[in-house]
């Protein structure tokens, strides 16, 4: 659920899930997985902060494709299946796969934030009585460790869960209150710290470069208020002092050490060497790109027409998925060699599930990973999704490192 969402007095608290967090104050018609930048939720939105109108321009219109305005359902055909798919079993028999009921054993249900392999999951789900929400690391064996619990009443949200060597980090906000992050041990088993107690205006788009963990610190973006720069914050992952380096223009964070930019056009840029790299995209195209993959969106009269990948430099630019595919993830080419997708079929407006399709790149293959999916992410390496409505939800798991 969304940070601004209301809700009466005679629902069900939560329907006994957590309220998901994005460490953001959304304003009307910004949709959460779309490449909107999310603003914390102690920081009113500036006149400055309107430079990243080429943002929220690319993620409306994302968006509208992302939620099937443009593809799915009503009177538009949609192209039959590309041949040569293979079911995922098939093309990767020895993948590390995970399966996990939603439902505690406690009862209520859990939302995973992040795998740290097939079988293991950081998450939240409130407490039996409702009147807590938790933060806790599960495994398949159904063995559970709490890691944090706070009152339901602060609204306290998690999100942006980062795996980082032997723990993890996340951010933690409340209504009105500073974006902060916290991190944990998990090797050791000792108690959970708070890194920053004010991580400033943090941008996030939900990717898993929002936080980035590199040279044993945590990296975030964040937006100072003015429309000229953007603060690449960091903190060392054992404490201490936060640094701060001021980058021209808009950036958000991208594979560590690049940023990226832009709406019509995409611009890379290297912190550690300086350098940039332009991508130049038509006026029918919309870019999102990675240091090493991007993915163009070509559009037609009708919408979208199909979905290609190529180089930043325009090379090796290949077709992927037709018009009647999705891009369920904003993250492009999932280490570097994976295009997740997503192709809804006739009643997926009303299921709210899609087929869950990758793009093996160095095989130019289409593998089928579930028929009927929702809630499909990724992090650190592992794809998961859900099945199920509320009362039978199922959490299924798939470690593409290992494919």
């Amino acid at each position: 659920m969304s940070d601004c969402t209301e809700r009466s007095e005679g629902q069900e608290r939560m329907q006994r899930q957590p309220r998901m967090s994005d460490c953001t104050e959304r304003s009307e018609g910004q949709e959460r997985m779309q490449r909107q930048p999310r603003m914390s939720d102690c920081t009113e939105r500036s006149e400055g902060q309107e430079r990243r109108r080429g943002f929220t321009v690319l993620s409306l219109v994302v968006a509208l494709l992302a939620g099937g305005t443009l593809m799915s359902g009503g009177t538009q055909r949609k192209p039959p299946p590309p041949p040569g798919r293979v079911a995922a079993q098939r093309a990767w028999p020895g993948a590390q796969r995970g399966t996990m009921p939603a439902g505690l054993a406690d009862g209520p249900l859990f939302q995973p934030l992040l795998f740290l392999d097939a079988n293991t999951a950081l998450g939240t789900a409130p407490s039996p009585d409702a009147t807590s929400v938790r933060l806790l690391l599960r495994r398949a064996d159904g063995s559970v460790r709490l890691l944090r619990r706070v009152p339901y009443d602060d609204e306290v949200t998690f999100d942006n869960a980062t795996a980082a060597g032997d723990g993890i980090v996340w951010t933690e906000s409340a209504s009105g209150q500073p974006c902060e992050l916290w991190t944990a041990n998990l090797r050791t088993g000792g108690p959970v710290r708070r890194l920053v107690a004010d991580a400033g205006n943090l941008i996030a788009f939900g990717t898993q470069e929002d936080l980035v963990v590199a040279g044993g610190r945590v990296h975030w973006a964040a937006d100072p208020g003015d429309s000229h720069t953007t603060e690449i914050r960091s903190v060392a992952l054992s404490g201490g002092a936060v640094r701060v380096r001021a980058e021209d223009g808009a950036w958000a964070l991208s594979r560590w050490p690049w940023l990226t930019s832009g709406a019509e056009t995409t611009v890379l840029r290297s912190m550690g060497t300086g350098r940039e790299v332009v991508v130049r995209a038509s006026g029918s195209e919309l870019v999102t790109c990675s240091p090493v993959w991007c993915r163009a969106m070509v559009m037609n009269e009708t919408g979208l027409a199909r979905i290609d990948l190529m180089h930043p430099d325009g090379s090796a630019r290949r077709t992927v998925a037709g018009g009647g595919a999705q891009a369920p993830l904003n993250d492009v080419a999932v280490l570097d060699r994976l295009e997740v997708l997503s192709e809804p079929g006739p009643d997926s407006d009303l299921t709210g599930t899609a087929k869950l399709l990758v793009y093996d790149i160095s095989t130019r293959r289409t593998v089928v990973v579930s028929p009927s999916a929702a809630g499909v992410s990724f992090r650190n390496g592992v794809l998961w999704w859900s099945t199920g409505d509320q009362e039978t939800t199922t959490w299924y798991s798939l470690d593409l490192r290992t494919v």
